[in-house]
């Protein structure tokens, strides 16, 4: 029998790996449902637009820089944080290219808008209580929020920012995005503690 340890990481990483996956595939839902996305996604997909890349792509890269951003914040990178980086923007880029590029009626749209929020709450849920290190994004947050500031304000001063210069490159801007603003929390708020691996006294988070 492994040790108990190792037996812990183990149920961590195979808690995380799923639960960065299903938060790719949700935004893919939300991508192909044309009704609006998360603030972030808003920028990456008007990111995507412009350059031409992929947006699972753009993801990866967004992720590396504002990753870049936690140097001067000194914040610790997790285990969870990097693979964040490249499972999340992959995982889209595979679902983008299994969807097809439109949904129709649009009662199929809304479902796979609010499919998608949903794989995104739970998917956060497994990932977050996997203890192995937050998302670049949310690492940013927390990491302006230790310096003294809000983090309330530090959020939405962050995606505020985003929504709107995302909308301007051409991300969509719709009824998914205010569904996302609503839903979301209380998503994660339900899975989370669900789902929350409890470490053993004196373990340090990977």
């Amino acid at each position: 029998m492994l040790p108990l340890p190792t037996q812990r990481f183990s149920r961590r990483l195979g808690q995380l790996l799923p639960g960065l996956a299903l938060f790719g595939i949700g935004i893919g839902f939300m991508v192909r449902a044309d009704l609006g996305l998360s603030p972030w996604q808003v920028l990456h997909q008007g990111i995507a637009g412009r350059t031409g890349l992929a947006m699972g792509t753009v993801v990866i890269i967004t992720g590396i820089l504002v990753m870049l951003g936690w140097i001067p914040l000194r914040e610790r990178l997790g285990l969870g944080t990097v693979l964040n980086v490249l499972i999340i923007g992959n995982t889209l880029n595979l679902t983008l290219l299994a969807l097809p590029d439109s949904l129709s009626p649009v009662g199929l749209r809304w479902l796979a808008m609010l499919g998608g929020i949903t794989l995104i709450g739970f998917g956060s849920g497994l990932y977050i209580g996997a203890g192995m290190g937050p998302g670049p994004r949310d690492g940013l947050m927390t990491g302006l929020a230790r310096r003294g500031l809000n983090i309330g304000v530090v959020r939405a001063t962050l995606e505020i920012s985003v929504l709107v210069v995302g909308w301007i490159l051409g991300g969509t801007v719709g009824v998914g995005t205010l569904a996302f603003a609503v839903l979301i929390g209380p998503l994660v708020a339900f899975f989370l503690p669900r789902l929350t691996v409890r470490l053993a006294a004196g373990t340090v988070s990977a």
